[in-house]
């Protein structure tokens, strides 16, 4: 049983969870648990916090350029690895886990046409199929985003 997938950010304050990419700011970059677009990432608000407008306006504007941050990171490590990489969605929902976290969608020419231009939900049942479950095959995904996200925040928190 996975349960670490309970409480995620407190799996990874222990280091019990094995999405962990990075720790930021304001929370966890985590690769998705399941990778129907590659490179789909999420960053966890590390404090407790349901809306985004719970926290106060600084503390939001750091959620949100940490946010930017790794979808920056994700943007450079996709880029190289596929060239029908085309864009990022962000979102910041909470309906099905009602704790403060930001999704990273990475958008590809290659996705069917009747779902290139709507939201990721449209795909359904299909992002969450065992094909595309996060696993050893994504590590080399994994270790780009990371080194990237790496790189970038080594430059912009060195900048505040």
């Amino acid at each position: 049983m996975e349960h670490w997938k309970e409480d995620r950010t407190a799996a990874a304050e222990r280091g019990e969870n094995p999405t962990v990419l990075a720790r930021m700011r304001t929370g966890w970059a985590v690769i998705g648990d399941t990778q129907h677009l590659p490179g789909y990432c999420l960053l966890l608000y590390a404090g407790v916090a349901n809306h985004l407008t719970d926290l106060p306006r600084d503390e939001r504007a750091r959620f949100l350029l940490d946010l930017s941050l790794l979808g920056e990171a994700v943007e450079t490590a996709c880029g190289k690895r596929d060239k029908a990489f085309r864009r990022l969605n962000y979102e910041v929902l909470g309906n099905s886990w009602e704790h403060l976290h930001g999704h990273i969608h990475p958008r590809y020419d290659w996705e069917p046409p009747r779902l290139l231009h709507g939201p990721v939900w449209r795909y359904g049942d299909e992002r969450t199929s065992s094909e595309h479950r996060l696993g050893p095959q994504h590590e080399p995904l994994r270790a780009e985003i990371t080194r990237a996200l790496t790189d970038i925040l080594a430059e912009a928190y060195e900048q505040q």
